[in-house]
């Protein structure tokens, strides 16, 4: 070897020995012992198939090319290296990778990852950029870039490298960086489990859930929830992938996931299902699909029955026909499940004279002329749904009928061995039937052995028929298929059903509906995509119309399957029918199987899908749930007390499952700090004064620069991966001891129970999306029982700070652009304003006013009746309206008299101004205050204000002028002393011997006011003067000589002022005393993120699942969750009864002593039930000496004493220690 093909890295001698155009002239002398003899430590193909790489322990690494094969298959050898054993760590070779441009990276002392170049005939170190220790997992990408990911301490997050390959100056630099979950107790379990070719990254949580998160798309999918059996064990999980499918092999379990249809298209026992397996291997159409994927889930596992079973069975046999028809040249004894690697194209033996190449076509082939006799239906067992393949012909062979007229039939018979099916259908005037009869094949007098008829409830015009019992046009039958197992697919114009024969017990069940209206191919072609992946779930007519599927359903509740599957439409119909005993059944069914399995949490998505459907009907089921569900504890979740994080969690800070954040917008930001390092390294003097400058420049911008620096954060456009920068080191430092101020706190952790509450439909089209959006059901479910509890304040939290108080802060800056702008153009005197910027603020507070107007217009248009019972809207309403059409009124006609509308444009402006705060906690609870009294009183304002009109008409008809007046002249001999000329002060002249003249001197001259009851619009002014005390307006007549007229001021001052005025005082007071809590304050801040969410979000954004997720968690203070705790037994809230475990579990925690399940002393109640009778029979013959004691009296009251007694009893039998 060449002195020059050898290298020193960190003094281990490596040598490398490049082959070029040799591999023809190697004799099979030296391929018949692969790295001499040595074993075989890891076999690898490249990500798009180029080379296929063999590590020896010896140190040699092979390298064959894929596409370089001789004539008997095997492939040629193109280059080989070795490495210094002597020196080596032979765990090195097991976690080595390759890439298709030859570079290779290796894990070397303390998990550092060392890359390679072996081109050029040389084996050249390539530095990485920001190379951490203790990697834990890599692999090249299709694009032959470099991912690694950094597991990082426990106190530290894991970083997720992705290097570029292309070399410059002898380094590879990162180009993206995504940062995984920070290390809390609720993501103890979070672990990398595979980085793929085709950037994916795969991970678990907790032993609970798998997920596959998109490094290119940034979406994350939930690929398989772990059965609760597995969970209890030991186990390990494994995950390869392909583009169009995942394998996992879990413990004992292997799924393979389809990414297109995103389900689980194969589930398998290894245990129990090896029939299956070669069901798989024998299938022309499965092996393809799965082969690659299952070969590389037992990848370097040679104890395995399930994978021997399947080589003994396939493999060999497939590997024999091939060499009886001269593909191999010879068979090997012995076959070790290491030995065999299989791409999307290739299958390849590592055998004892080479590696082999196959075509995976070939062997495909070999399989259908070995097998083909086997296979019967190889969709029946596991792909889909074992319906779904016959699902598919019947729509195939109705489509090829329509739209003649003999697609639909009234009769339809089938003959299988010596049974007869026959299908009938008939309309009638309100349903429709279906009957399958099921009998013997004989034609005379066949024997019946079941018959099922069902009715089908029909909204649709078509069937609805004029005769009670005309058969007429009844062809409602398209076509029927039987499945293998024996259930009968019928697809009729009314909707497909499943039926299940029990041969057994000759019973016919309806096991499947789901309702369609089929009368032309269009509509057959829209419900065969609806079909094309899997059977559908019932939409909510199924339940309407065929009680013999709500049948099936109600008699199978207990069936956990079944009922997770349709429990939604179930509860669905069982509201919507008032079926009040069903609706209890399925709560407590979902609560039964949710405590049964706290990982599984779809139960309690049934009952939060269907909220707004129980908010309406059924209240006290929201109500209940939030009580029942109080503090759940995630099952996962060990009491050791949590502490504040770094990040500044507090008490009910809520958060979701680990999210991974994409970081690559602070690579600028990444670069920088870089260059600070090697300053510092390399001129240490200049790095100080450069950070004292930087330290005096913070001081200066000290409020921009953490303002600033906030919203970079945010974005992820720096962040804190290293403490040898000033900028965001400090940052980081001083948010974090403000954090932390209290991180000394014990914190709890409970899962939220509002599953599924946020989400909104993942099918939508955008257009309509912006018109009329469709709702979540949490914008349709505004109810105080939920924001009673600590889960329904920390979901609130939980959107706030994720997007509301974002969205928040626009609308407001926003509004507050349109607020300055008319009010300098309305406030400015003209002569201090040009005219042009008077235009230009008018024209602008024109086009801000259209856009807030804009929408308030679509809350209107989304649901009017909402709209017109909230309060505030009228205020915005006006306040948008009234300033625009002032600023056009003003621009087109400067002439008119336009004070007054700036008046109250103003006015209002500056009232909606005002509202904005009520989003503030600190000024948000006066609002709501303010909102729901005046709800709660309304009514009584309305009747307040029908008694003053009444009483405004009695003083109008009472006190209106009877002869006509003019306020300009004065009449003449006018003796109407309701005349305003008659009530006006008057002057008259004094004499000089001392007498007053009889006329007039002076007269003052009237006006509207002088008598307000001239006008019956300013005589209920006059009342309302009156109702806040002043009474001038009826103080112009006498009232000795209007006796009428006092009797109405007194009737007034006694019915309105003082009785109904206090009245209203009182009911104020009441208001506000049961309205004064945060409850209030909270259901008005979810009004505004709903319309946060329906209004400004885009249809995409509400189905971020980053902002919308399905499971939430919160944080909870321990000091606090006692006193809590406290409270709820104190207002008997606290139910012990249905989470028992988990609750006595947190009580001991919490040091409460739990009682709850101590029997009452019946002795001594007994006792004290004797005492209390002896005393009372003792009072009543002191109290009543003239006749004995009644005793039905005296055995009501002590019942009822002992019932206060028991009461009393329950009450404090949770007490603190």
């Amino acid at each position: 070897m060449d002195d020059e093909n050898k290298i020193d890295d960190e003094n281990n001698d490596y040598k490398i020995e490049i082959i070029k155009d040799k591999p023809n002239d190697i004799d099979n002398d030296k391929l018949h012992k692969l790295h001499n003899g040595n074993p075989i430590l890891n076999i690898q193909v490249t990500p798009n198939e180029k080379y296929f790489i063999t590590c020896g322990r010896d140190g040699s690494i092979f390298g064959w090319n894929v596409e370089n094969v001789n004539e008997d298959g095997r492939l040629r050898l193109e280059f080989e290296i070795y490495l210094n054993v002597t020196i080596l760590n032979n765990k090195i070779l097991y976690g080595s990778i390759f890439s298709d441009n030859k570079k290779a990276v290796t894990f070397g002392h303390e998990g550092l990852l060392n890359a390679y170049d072996m081109n050029n005939n040389s084996l050249q170190k390539i530095e990485l950029d920001l190379n951490y220790s203790d990697s834990n997992e890599c692999s090249f990408n299709l694009n032959d870039e470099l991912i690694s990911y950094y597991k990082g301490s426990r106190d530290n997050k894991g970083i997720i490298f992705v290097y570029s390959t292309q070399t410059n100056d002898n380094k590879w630099d990162y180009k993206r960086i995504y940062r995984v979950p920070e290390y809390t107790k609720v993501y103890e379990g979070f672990k990398i489990i595979s980085v793929t070719k085709y950037n994916k990254l795969y991970y678990m949580i907790s032993k609970e859930t798998i997920y596959e998160f998109d490094l290119i798309t940034e979406k994350t999918k939930k690929i398989w929830v772990i059965d609760e059996e597995i969970r209890s064990t030991t186990f390990n999980v494994k995950i390869v992938s392909n583009e169009n499918l995942v394998g996992l092999k879990i413990g004992i379990k292997i799924i393979i996931y389809s990414i297109k249809e995103e389900i689980p298209i194969v589930s398998l026992d290894i245990k129990k299902n090896v029939d299956q397996l070669r069901t798989i291997m024998k299938s022309a159409n499965l092996c393809s699909r799965f082969f690659p994927l299952l070969f590389s889930l037992f990848s370097y596992e040679t104890n395995n029955n399930f994978w021997n079973s399947l080589v003994e069975n396939f493999w060999i046999k497939c590997i024999d026909h091939l060499k009886q028809n001269d593909k191999l040249v010879r068979l090997p004894i012995e076959y070790f499940l290491m030995d065999i690697r299989v791409t999307n194209e290739y299958a390849f033996a590592i055998l004892d004279v080479g590696i082999w190449r196959i075509d995976l076509n070939k062997m495909i082939s070999s399989i259908n002329s070995l097998f083909n006799d086997e296979i019967e239906d190889e969709n029946s067992i596991f792909l889909h749904n074992p319906y779904m393949d016959d699902i598919s012909k019947l729509f195939q062979e109705v489509k090829s009928k329509l739209p003649s007229e003999s697609a639909t039939s009234k009769s339809i018979e089938l003959i299988r061995g010596s049974r007869k099916w026959a299908f009938t259908s008939i309309i009638y005037k309100d349903y429709e039937t279906i009957g399958l009869r099921i009998s013997e094949d004989s034609v005379f007098n066949p024997e019946v052995y079941c018959e099922r008829y069902d009715k089908f409830k029909s909204n649709d015009d078509k069937f609805q028929l004029d005769n009670d019992k005309s058969n007429l046009d009844d062809k409602l039958l398209y076509g029927i298929k039987i499945s293998k197992e024996g259930d009968i697919i019928v697809l009729t114009q009314i909707g497909l059903l499943i039926y299940h024969y029990d041969q057994n017990n000759e019973v016919l069940s309806l096991i499947y509906y789901y309702y369609m209206k089929l009368s032309e191919i269009t509509h057959l072609q829209y419900y065969e995509k609806v079909f094309s992946i899997d059977l559908p779930l019932p939409n909510a007519t199924s339940y309407e119309s065929c009680d013999g599927w709500i049948s099936y359903v109600e008699k199978n509740i207990d069936n956990k399957e079944i009922f997770l599957k349709y429990g939604i439409g179930l509860l669905t119909f069982a509201i919507k029918r008032h079926k009040v005993k069903l609706i209890g059944e399925i709560y407590d069914k979902c609560m039964e199987y949710f405590k049964n399995d706290f990982s599984n949490k779809i139960p309690l998505s049934i009952i939060t899908s269907m909220m707004p459907l129980l908010n309406q009907h059924y209240p006290e089921y929201i109500e209940k749930y939030s009580s029942d569900t109080t503090m759940i504890i995630p099952y996962y979740y060990t009491f050791s007390f949590e502490y504040y994080p770094s990040s500044g969690n507090s008490h009910l800070f809520s958060f979701k499952y680990s999210q991974i954040d994409n970081l690559s917008r602070s690579l600028l930001y990444r670069r920088y700090q870089l260059s600070l390092d090697k300053l510092k390294k390399n001129h240490k003097n200049v790095a100080i004064i450069f950070n004292f400058i930087q330290y005096l420049l913070i001081l200066l911008i000290l409020p921009i620069y953490f303002v600033t620096f906030y919203i970079l954060s945010k974005f992820h456009f720096f962040n804190n991966m290293t403490k040898n920068e000033i900028y965001s080191t400090l940052y980081f430092k001083v948010v974090g001891n403000f954090s932390n101020y209290n991180s000394n706190t014990p914190m709890l952790i409970f899962l939220n129970p509002y599953i599924k509450f946020v989400n909104y439909p993942k099918d939508y089209k955008w257009y309509k999306e912006l018109i009329k959006p469709q709702p979540s059901p949490f914008v349709e479910t505004i109810n105080e029982n939920i924001y009673k509890s600590w889960s329904g304040e920390a979901l609130i939290n939980f959107k706030w700070n994720t997007y509301g108080k974002y969205y928040y802060a626009v609308i407001w800056i926003l509004f507050m652009a349109y607020l300055g702008c008319f009010t300098a153009a309305a406030t400015i005197p003209q002569q201090y304003i040009d005219k042009d910027v008077h235009k230009r603020l008018l024209i602008t507070s024109i086009i801000l006013g259209f856009i807030h107007l804009s929408f308030e217009i679509r809350q209107i248009i989304y649901d009017f009746g909402k709209w017109i019972r909230d309060f505030w809207n009228m205020f915005d309403v006006i306040a948008y309206v009234l300033p625009i059409i002032t600023s056009i009124i003003w621009l087109r006609e400067s002439d008119i008299d336009i004070i007054p509308l700036l008046s109250f444009s103003c006015l209002f402006l500056d009232i909606k101004f005002l509202l904005f705060f009520r989003a503030l906690e600190y000024f948000g609870v006066y609002f709501a205050i303010i909102i729901s009294v005046a709800e709660t009183i309304i009514s009584f304002l309305v009747v307040l204000f029908i008694i003053i009109v009444s009483f405004a008409h009695a003083f109008y008809i009472l006190l209106i002028p009877r002869t006509q007046f003019s306020f300009a002249e004065p009449p003449i001999n006018n003796n109407d002393q309701n005349n305003p000329w008659n009530i006006v002060n008057s002057y008259y002249q004094v004499l000089e011997n001392g007498n007053i003249g009889s006329s007039p001197y002076i007269i003052q001259q009237p006006n509207e006011n002088t008598n307000m009851f001239i006008d019956f619009r300013t005589a209920i002014f006059a009342m309302y003067k009156f109702l806040t005390g002043d009474s001038s307006a009826v103080s112009n007549w006498p009232y000795t000589t209007n006796p009428s007229l006092s009797i109405l001021i007194v009737l007034f001052s006694l019915l309105i002022v003082v009785y109904l005025m206090n009245l209203l005082i009182g009911l104020l007071n009441n208001a506000i005393e049961k309205k004064n809590n945060r409850v209030s304050y909270l259901i008005q801040k979810a009004e505004i993120l709903a319309e946060i969410e329906l209004f400004y979000l885009l249809p995409l954004q509400r189905r971020w699942n980053k902002w919308f997720p399905e499971v939430i968690y919160y944080y909870a203070n321990a000091d606090k969750t006692r006193e809590k705790i406290k409270e709820l037994v104190k207002n008997d809230e606290w139910n012990n009864d249905i989470f028992s475990e988990s609750r006595k579990s947190l009580l001991k925690e919490l040091n409460i002593e739990d009682d709850t399940d101590k029997s009452i002393d019946e002795d001594t109640l007994q006792k004290s039930l004797a005492e209390m009778k002896e005393n009372l029979l003792k009072k009543f013959n002191e109290d009543v000496t003239t006749k004995s004691v009644d005793k039905n009296t005296l055995q009501k009251t002590l019942e009822e004493m002992k019932k206060s007694l028991l009461k009393e009893l329950n009450n404090e039998n949770v007490i603190d220690k």
